[in-house]
């Protein structure tokens, strides 16, 4: 079927939900480990906490990829639906994380979490493919961080923001701060207006046929012969990229798991104080406590807020490349490749600053590496994959982010910032170390129509 070349708003208009969605995982990856730290967890259980991130995401994702190919409802049509019932998921979650009362309540949350925004999440990236002529991928995926970016800079600021609005950032011991949980309350709001924005402005294309589209869908148990052939089948385009995405996504976990306790430490000398290490009967320790612990909570406010700055850095560069593809072509190996090294860069630097307000400079530079991640890769994959089978091959493609993540979480980061050394912050030199590799695995792609879309796939 031959699809017409959109307009940028009309593009705007079918990407929009991905704002809630990244307040979602800009409020999950800028303040989960906080929370988790503020309930009592040591920096070296923290990557364990998150695991259930990228597991619930390795389940979740192909199977609403291969739900979302086989679907179309008269009128919320085939991704739709799943947007819808992931924002409703997401909101409901978002708002109750912050209440937490112990850890594994948060940890169970974070469960809840991640697999509602994934199953939103995963049919957005497929719906770019669905909707856009080839000649519009690397257009319509830069217009999806561009959004993503927004989001991520707003989310990120947004317990900053509540707290100067007059939220306290002190609370007693074990008790997550109210600025966090009224930004979390906020987020979950803006995830479910987003995405109904979306849902109400967007149409999607009906199977060409839709008779044998019917039957096909009424064949049953194929789910996992259907998951495992095309895993056999999968493009040697799609498994080099896999290996970038391997190195990109364990320096972003690394990241979100524990910049917070690294920056908070290293940067702002203000490290989350151990209950154990203070008399609690004591009047003076006790006070001495609460000092500390709001220090780290107005510090960890300063940490979101730094982060927020690669939303914003992404952004801009989604900015830049959106004026350009709309009218060029680009050379995604080496965008993607050089935006990967400038990141690791980024993270390498802030081993070496002493100064909080020069964050900020690196977190530029991780930005620039974070748009690329969002777009670049999914632009070329789009290229070499079946259209009738997009989203089951998206959310295969979603194995590679998933799997080093995993990885990290069951001490893949401990195991090697440990080898640097036993301070925090050497796990942003893991990550940059590990965004430079990414780079390089650049060289293994080598089929032109990923690397630009106007020859045959491979």
């Amino acid at each position: 079927m031959e699809k017409r070349k959109l307009s940028f708003w009309e593009i705007w208009n079918m990407s929009f939900g991905f704002l809630g969605i990244q307040f979602g995982f800009a409020l999950q990856g800028g303040f989960m480990s906080r929370i988790f730290q503020t309930l009592g967890a040591n920096h070296d259980d923290i990557p364990l906490l998150w695991i259930a991130a990228p597991l619930t995401g390795l389940l979740v994702q192909p199977i609403v990829g291969y739900l979302s190919d086989r679907t179309w409802h008269s009128k919320l049509g085939r991704r739709r639906p799943y947007f819808l019932i992931g924002a409703v998921l997401s909101s409901i979650a978002l708002f109750f994380v912050p209440h937490s009362p112990a850890l594994w309540v948060a940890a169970g949350f974070l469960w809840v979490l991640d697999a509602s925004i994934n199953i939103s999440m995963e049919p957005f990236r497929a719906l770019v493919a669905d909707k856009l002529p080839e000649s519009q991928r690397s257009y319509g995926f830069v217009v999806q961080t561009l959004i993503i970016g927004i989001g991520t800079w707003v989310a990120s600021n947004l317990p900053w923001m509540v707290s100067q609005l007059g939220y306290s950032d002190a609370a007693p011991q074990g008790v997550v701060p109210m600025s966090v949980k009224v930004a979390f309350a906020i987020g979950g709001f803006v995830f479910l207006l987003s995405v109904l924005y979306t849902i109400f402005t967007t149409s999607e294309y009906p199977p060409e046929d839709l008779k044998a589209f019917q039957k096909e869908k009424e064949q049953k148990g194929r789910f996992i012969k259907d998951i495992t052939e095309n895993i056999g089948k999968m493009p040697k385009t799609m498994k080099r990229l896999g290996v970038i995405q391997f190195f990109s996504w364990f320096a972003f976990f690394t990241m979100w798991s524990l910049a917070n306790p690294a920056l908070t430490e290293h940067v702002f000398n203000a490290p989350a104080p151990v209950e154990a290490n203070f008399n609690m009967e004591n009047i003076t320790e006790k006070e001495a406590f609460n000092v500390a612990n709001t220090a780290f909570q107005k510090a960890s406010n300063l940490v979101g807020s730094a982060m927020g700055i690669y939303g914003l850095s992404s952004m801009a560069f989604a900015l830049l490349l959106t004026f350009y593809t709309s009218k060029r072509t680009i050379n995604r190996k080496y965008v993607h490749m050089v935006s990967l090294m400038l990141g690791g860069l980024g993270f390498i630097l802030m081993y070496f600053i002493n100064n909080p307000d020069h964050l900020k400079y690196c977190f530029v530079l991780i930005g620039i590496s974070w748009g690329s991640i969002l777009s670049m890769p999914y632009a070329m994959l789009s290229s070499s994959v079946d259209p009738k089978k997009m989203g089951m091959f998206m959310g295969i493609f979603n194995m590679f982010i998933v799997i080093p993540q995993i990885i990290a979480a069951l001490g893949g980061i401990n195991f090697i910032s440990g080898l640097l050394g036993e301070e925090a912050i050497n796990a942003m030199l893991v990550a940059g170390m590990s965004l430079i590799v990414a780079g390089l695995c650049n060289f293994l792609i080598i089929n032109k129509s990923a690397i630009s879309y106007q020859t045959q796939n491979e």
